[in-house]
């Protein structure tokens, strides 16, 4: 048996997209379940459109959701040579003939089509005529000689039983006239000369799939196996496109996706095992299967995102969720200042709570992270006569106490609640305000203990609420 041997295959023209994040992960995913290899392939021979920012951004997005490639990675645009030489090889074998149509004749072609309302096929004009017969000013495009009788038969481990009529494949071009090899050819001599053993990809490449089988027979190499994962749509059931907002693996980032929750979240969206729905990392490598892939689009949904990383800010290690927000303020935000990390740390349990993301705890950590208080104007106007008086007398029993905890806090709002006639709400709102700004956040006892009794008497004192 074979080393099971997968690759993802992306064109740094564009930013990775979430679907293309989606296809490595399954790759990667069955190569580790199957104890076998996963390749990275840049198909970079675009040369106009390629960029070395893109590929940087490629192979970063893959680091960041903790994907990882063996060996260097393969660059496609190194080994034209190799794809060229196989177009001439199929010529000489009578499966590739020169077409010297013009340009003009095949904008023709294309537009009788159009007005038919069928889809366009080259017309084979140049598949039996003699060389001889070739105008001198043209240069030819290859162009592969497809079948044109009975039909083929794909037999995908996603979709099942695929077969179609031949005669729909063109003779599809192989080589342009400038002797550019086009991507059907390069993708089948690089999975050929790389040992694929499965090609795992979108559904939108399956007439791809048809006429790179072609060229595998031709050139009788051993065909790999083929895995075709339905597309990912728009919550509205639409194709998504690199153009749709949270498109890229940044977007999630930037508002505080955690990478594991990301992963978990692609990996359930169009595969499952059983009705689990949290993976860790080894149970991901354990269960993944290609026959748990469903063969119907899925939805990107981003409440769904939001929720798998809720939970995995409840569940995992506190120091671990400290140093992915660390990470997240030092690439998005301001860097935690080295006196406030021990206070942010401690403080985890109840800053983490309601939070969706590495965003809203940053929201919540704003008034231990700052060391001014910055007032929502609004609520500072709630700062009446009677709250000034609460704010007061509890900074005088607040000085005398030595341990700060709730048990000692407890009695002391207890007992201004009496004396000032109000209730828990008309002490805990100006106290809330005035050590963090809004009436909003953690419960006061939790944000009187963050800041520790130096900075809350600091707070307090403050000549705003004298």
């Amino acid at each position: 048996m074979k080393k099971v041997a997968t690759r993802f295959a992306p064109s740094p023209t564009g930013p990775l997209h979430i679907g293309g994040v989606r296809t490595a992960l399954f790759n990667w995913l069955y190569s580790k379940n199957q104890k076998g290899n996963f390749y990275l392939r840049v198909e970079d021979t675009d040369k106009e459109r390629s960029k070395e920012e893109y590929r940087n951004q490629i192979i970063k997005s893959l680091n960041w959701i903790g994907i990882s490639y063996d060996g260097e990675e393969y660059i496609q645009s190194k080994k034209i040579d190799d794809h060229i030489k196989v177009a001439n090889e199929l010529l000489k074998k009578g499966q590739a003939y020169k077409c010297y149509c013009s340009t003009e004749e095949i904008e023709e072609q294309k537009k009788r089509a159009k007005q038919k309302k069928i889809p366009y096929i080259y017309d084979r004009k140049w598949r039996d005529k003699k060389e001889a017969d070739a105008p001198k000013d043209i240069k030819p495009v290859i162009r592969f000689k497809s079948k044109i009788d009975g039909t083929s038969l794909l037999k995908d481990l996603v979709q099942g039983d695929i077969e179609i009529d031949n005669n729909t494949i063109e003779d599809f071009v192989i080589l342009r006239n400038d002797g550019t090899p086009t991507y059907n050819l390069s993708a089948s001599v690089d999975d050929h000369q790389m040992n694929m053993t499965h090609i795992i990809r979108g559904d939108d490449h399956k007439i791809n799939t048809f006429k790179q089988i072609q060229i595998y027979q031709a050139m009788k190499w051993e065909l790999p196996s083929f895995a075709h994962i339905p597309l990912i749509h728009t919550i509205e059931g639409k194709k998504l496109s690199k153009r749709d907002k949270a498109s890229t693996l940044d977007d999630y980032s930037k508002i505080g996706i955690m990478p594991d929750a990301l992963r978990n979240y692609l990996l359930r969206l169009g595969w499952s095992y059983k009705d689990k729905e949290i993976f860790t990392l080894d149970e991901s490598i354990k269960h993944f299967n290609l026959e748990g892939i469903g063969k119907s689009p899925s939805k990107l949904d981003m409440s769904r995102i939001l929720s798998m990383n809720e939970h995995y800010i409840k569940n995992i290690d506190e120091n671990d969720l400290f140093n992915q927000l660390e990470n997240y303020c030092k690439l998005y935000k301001n860097e935690i200042k080295s006196d406030k990390k021990d206070k942010i740390k401690k403080s985890l349990t109840f800053l983490k709570n309601k939070a969706k993301t590495l965003e809203d705890i940053f929201n919540n950590s704003q008034y231990i992270m700052l060391d001014e208080v910055n007032f929502n104007q609004e609520d500072i106007k709630l700062i009446d006569d009677k709250s000034k008086k609460v704010i007061s007398d509890f900074n005088a029993q607040f000085e005398k106490i030595d341990k700060l905890n709730k048990e000692k806090l407890e009695p002391i709002v207890n007992e201004l609640i009496k004396s000032n006639d109000t209730n828990f709400k008309g002490v805990g709102q100006p106290l809330r305000i005035a050590l963090t700004g809004s009436k909003f956040g953690p419960g006061i006892y939790d944000i009187i203990v963050s800041l520790g009794k130096e900075e809350v008497s600091k707070r307090l004192s403050n000549k705003i609420f004298n």
